[in-house]
């Protein structure tokens, strides 16, 4: 991904409210099961990481993205953006 495509994922996602939540369980395999599923709906998911949650969200999004077959596009604070290009329902286009 370029910094070009990067920058654009990160303007579409600022609107975005968080649809995932994690919590002092971490990272749980229903949790990134729900977020590979959500996958099939939205190629751009945000995701906030709860105060109780003692892991590194950095550590965390490279994770999630790793099991997903997603890509980081930003870490901030507690917020993580994935995104995964659809094959079914594309909307995102990304600049080249």
């Amino acid at each position: 991904m370029t910094s070009k495509q990067r920058a654009y994922l990160m303007k579409l996602a600022s609107s975005l409210t968080p649809i995932f939540q994690i919590g002092k369980a971490s990272l749980s395999p229903e949790v990134t099961e729900a977020i590979r599923e959500a996958f099939n709906q939205k190629e751009l998911i945000k995701i906030a990481v709860l105060k109780n949650c003692f892991d590194d969200p950095k550590e965390l999004a490279y994770t999630l993205a790793e099991r997903t077959q997603s890509e980081v596009v930003q870490v901030i604070g507690k917020k993580i953006v994935l995104y995964k290009e659809s094959k079914d329902h594309k909307k995102i286009e990304l600049p080249k």
